[in-house]
């Protein structure tokens, strides 16, 4: 059954082929022909015995179809091939190679790939911990959370994945991408403390000012409309952009004012720019001035950079 699941592709299993027959030339061996031509190989010690039976199996005719049972090859081989499966194919191997498929290396792999930030992470596991039992606790508290913010947090602390702490929390959200960014944002704007140690993760040292802001909006979703909690994110981001970038406000004389307005006159020419209800494009020429009315101190070369990233790669918030 196991060698009816799995099936390596046929360039691997060329590849394996010549490998194999370049071992046995080395080791003073004839060379086995794998186009049904064979010669015969005599000598099985010169490999382990899942190795040869291996072999055996793969030359024995066009009835095997290159396929392989994983419990033949080295554990190693064998849970590398696995970790290349998510949770539910880990599910279906498991029924077949019992052993592989619930080895906690694997568990493990997955819940950290899919998580990337817990607090249980970092304690001392008691003996008999499962990674794979930790996975859908994880699974089933990120679709509560889905549902109702606060209940899936609350599922969180109480199975002691997460610490009762902003800090824990913002990690939590920045490192994990399964929650949806609607209740996501209804969740950031019941909790500021939250929002605040989500901010400070953010690094925008040495990047443009658009894909800063995207970068931003890619973690912590725009409203849909404007109103306060657009405001106090723009206001929040544009204090973290000038800290990230002491040399560019040396440079160019920004201030945390000066980069909020460029952020409000970016999101404004984004609109414009991608809706098609908008006929009459904005110009790079408006942009400029309308943008130095706001921003004094900010140069038409930088402003115009500005226009040509929104331009040439698209809405800030999208």
């Amino acid at each position: 059954m196991g060698q009816a699941l799995w099936r390596l592709p046929p360039r691997q299993q060329q590849q394996l082929q010549e490998e194999l027959a370049d071992c046995l030339a080395e080791s003073g061996q004839p060379k086995q022909g794998w186009d049904g031509c064979s010669r015969r190989r005599t000598h099985q010690h010169c490999y382990s015995t899942d190795i040869y039976h291996l072999l055996k199996t793969r030359g024995a005719g066009k009835e095997q179809h290159g396929f392989i049972d994983l419990q033949m090859l080295p554990p190693e081989l064998g849970i590398t091939i696995l970790s290349y499966l998510n949770a539910t194919d880990l599910c279906l191997a498991g029924c077949v190679w019992q052993d592989l498929g619930n080895d906690e290396y694997l568990w493990q792999g997955l819940c950290k790939s899919t998580w990337g930030h817990c607090s249980i992470y970092r304690r001392r596991l008691p003996v008999g911990f499962s990674f794979r039992k930790l996975y859908l606790q994880l699974d089933e508290g990120s679709l509560t959370f889905n549902a109702n913010p606060q209940e899936g947090i609350s599922y969180f602390m109480t199975k002691g994945i997460l610490v009762d702490r902003p800090g824990e929390v913002a990690k939590f959200i920045f490192y994990t991408r399964r929650l949806n960014w609607k209740m996501l944002r209804i969740y950031l704007d019941e909790r500021r403390d939250v929002l605040d140690e989500l901010v400070k993760l953010h690094n925008f040292s040495n990047q443009f000012l658009p894909n800063a802001l995207r970068d931003f909006f890619r973690h912590i979703h725009a409203p849909e409309e404007r109103g306060e909690y657009l405001e106090t994110l723009i206001t929040k981001f544009s204090h973290r952009f000038i800290t990230c970038n002491p040399d560019l406000v040396r440079e160019l004389g920004l201030s945390p004012d000066a980069v909020y307005v460029l952020c409000y006159s970016l999101i404004l020419l984004s609109i414009d720019l991608s809706s098609p209800h908008v006929k009459n494009k904005m110009s790079k020429r408006e942009f400029i001035r309308n943008t130095r009315r706001a921003a004094h101190n900010i140069s038409d070369d930088f402003v115009g950079h500005l226009y040509d990233n929104i331009y040439l790669i698209g809405h800030v918030a999208a």
